[in-house]
């Protein structure tokens, strides 16, 4: 039986069961938080938080979290234990690294054509991530993580995603990649994909559910690629109303077996730290949490024609398909 690593160690890929595909625990920036957080971070109180959030969605139909939170975005895996501990989902965790432009100074002077060159650290970081756990853990990634963002496929991002490329080869795990939908990003990660030997129908373009553009959506899904309908809530970026009937439209044109959805929320975000920006936020989009599919856009589908067995397609054998290793 094929598995899938999680945070609790590796379950077999149909005990995945119902399936968010783009979810945080938590995303913080941790050098800010350890000189600034005491005025806005209570460790206790927002692990609390988060056993109480995830073991919300568990009772709402949830079996499954994959959290693409990887360098960048704060990933430190023995808080997310600590909450898995108490909080009965399967959490997947990814490696990678998040950028819009350029990498890190930790990376810029060693590896291939920098000044002091040498193999490719983000390659080695992956690959251990991968086969041996993270940070000492045992915490095995089961995906990989880029972007492309709107300022496109620059040196440095190229960088980023020939390692990931490299890494998928070695290891067969699977990519998502965050892309911006307006600018059609997802165009330039496929077609760097392809060049670089990936296994298109092993990548999610995630956030392409920010566009209702039929024409660009079926282009990726045409390519063997998966959508990501992943931010459900952020409706400033595209409302509930529109991206339902954009995947309800897809759906009726067969296009079910390429669709992953999720909120891309998270327990806690330091980039609204403190209560006051908290507040803002909840007033600026309130949907923007984990049970929104559950409550809401579910019945929302189901309205526009999307039968039950679509919505499974979406939610238990996409996520399944896309971590069951190709024989």
């Amino acid at each position: 039986m094929a598995t899938v690593d999680t945070v609790r160690g590796p379950v077999d890929v149909d005990a995945l069961g119902t399936t968010l595909m783009h979810e945080h625990v938590f995303v913080l920036t941790p050098d800010v938080m350890q000189n600034y957080g005491d005025q806005w971070w209570d460790e206790q109180e927002r692990v609390s938080d988060a056993i109480a959030k995830l073991r919300q969605l568990k009772l709402a139909g949830v079996d499954t979290i994959v959290d693409p939170t990887v360098v960048g975005l704060g990933r430190y895996i023995p808080r997310i234990q600590e909450v898995n501990a108490e909080a009965d989902i399967n959490i997947v965790a990814a490696t990678g690294l998040y950028t819009f432009d350029e990498i890190p100074r930790y990376f810029a002077y060693r590896g291939p054509d920098t000044l002091l060159g040498g193999p490719e650290l983000m390659i080695e970081m992956f690959v251990r991530d991968i086969r041996k756990g993270i940070g000492g853990t045992g915490v095995r990634a089961a995906l990989l993580k880029g972007v492309v963002e709107e300022r496109g496929m620059t040196p440095d991002q190229a960088r980023v995603q020939a390692a990931i490329c490299e890494t998928h080869q070695e290891t067969g795990v699977p990519i998502t990649v965050h892309t911006n939908a307006a600018h059609q990003t997802g165009r330039l990660a496929l077609d760097f994909y392809r060049e670089h030997g990936v296994d298109l129908t092993k990548v999610v373009i995630g956030h392409a559910g920010d566009s209702n553009d039929l024409d660009y959506l079926k282009w990726i899904m045409d390519q063997g690629a998966t959508i990501g309908c992943d931010r459900f809530g952020l409706d400033m970026f595209n409302p509930t109303d529109e991206r339902v009937r954009t995947i309800a439209t897809l759906c009726g044109h067969g296009y079910a077996d390429r669709i992953v959805i999720s909120h891309d929320a998270a327990c806690y975000m330091d980039f609204f730290s403190g209560e006051e920006s908290q507040q803002m936020l909840a007033q600026a989009a309130p949907n923007w949490h984990y049970l929104h599919i559950s409550r809401d856009v579910l019945p929302a589908l189901r309205e526009q024609g999307v039968s039950d067995d679509q919505i499974s397609t979406m939610m238990v054998d996409n996520p399944r398909r896309y971590f069951t290793p190709k024989g």
